[in-house]
């Protein structure tokens, strides 16, 4: 008698102890499949033309996601940024005055971290060149700017201490550009959008 009961009592322990295993499994698995696990997306820039990290100038990095507004960053002092997100991807826009925008989509992998190349926009390298460059020929310096520059193209320069900004027009900015004077000394270019092989709006800023 005391045989079966000691028998019942401690089968009843054992499907109490499997009840609670199956329980603990079950949220487990809604943990894992429900509850999005978070990742860490690392990128570091890489200037195509030089192979070296992009430094100089930081990166404007947007943000994309379906359910959120755009996120705004920039990368660090030697060319990288982070982002740690729920979702199992990562979509963001890169912007540089001196580099090529680019839109770039990643899933989540076991890579955690990559080296981006990005492609130079040689004009904008050109008119800073031009800016800020000892150069002789002044009479090709002319022409080459010419040619990279629409006949229809907007040019703001943007004034220190918040004065507002200065309108050139092509004939006006290219002789500014070619004057042995120079007065635009240290330009730095913000924007630059071309069409067509040509630059049809530039942004600029003269460093103090």
């Amino acid at each position: 008698m005391h045989s079966n009961l000691g028998s019942k009592k401690s089968s009843f322990k054992i499907s109490k102890w499997l009840w609670f295993i199956s329980i603990g499994f079950l949220l487990a698995l809604i943990l894992y499949f429900f509850i999005p696990t978070p990742h860490t997306f690392s990128f570091c820039f890489i200037d195509q033309d030089r192979n070296q990290p992009i430094t100089r100038t930081p990166i404007d990095i947007t943000i994309l996601n379906d359910r959120e507004s755009p996120f705004k960053i920039k990368s660090d002092s030697i060319g990288c940024f982070s982002w740690r997100t729920p979702d199992d991807y990562i979509h963001f826009v890169i912007q540089s005055p001196y580099h090529k925008t680019d839109t770039i989509y990643r899933i989540a992998s076991s890579k955690t971290n990559e080296h981006l190349k990005i492609k130079t926009d040689d004009y904008a390298l050109m008119l800073h060149y031009y800016a800020n460059g000892n150069v002789e020929d002044w009479k090709k310096r002319r022409e080459e700017l010419s040619k990279m520059i629409s006949d229809d193209v907007t040019i703001f320069q943007v004034l220190p201490y918040g004065l507002g900004i200065e309108i050139y027009s092509k004939e006006n900015f290219i002789n500014v550009l070619t004057t042995p004077t120079q007065n635009l000394k240290n330009i730095e270019i913000i924007e630059s959008i071309r069409s067509k092989g040509q630059i049809t709006k530039l942004k600029f800023r003269v460093k103090s």
